[in-house]
């Protein structure tokens, strides 16, 4: 599974369209050139600190959107673990 797939894509659906061209590129370089996918969601989630050469405005709006991300997540999780407990 690539666990950056769903973060970056996510993040390409909101951000694409609010982009430079400059942007675009970076974009477009930070989500092909590592070899790895779980660097790129190390580097989005500080996990890891990205390299110099992708550290730039584009990870920086990646980092933003992964912690708005989690704070959504945080705060659906409660609606849904009732589901999931033992009946008493």
């Amino acid at each position: 599974a690539h666990p950056d797939l769903s973060l970056s894509s996510l993040f390409a659906k909101e951000n694409l369209a609010l982009m430079s061209e400059e942007q675009l590129n970076r974009y477009d370089r930070l989500i092909n050139e590592p070899s790895n996918d779980w660097d790129i969601y190390y580097w989005a989630t500080e996990a890891k600190p990205a390299p110099a050469e992708f550290d730039t405005d584009v990870m920086a709006m990646l980092r933003e959107f992964a912690k708005n991300r989690n704070r959504e997540q945080r705060l659906r999780q409660p609606d849904l673990e009732y589901l999931f407990e033992p009946p008493h």
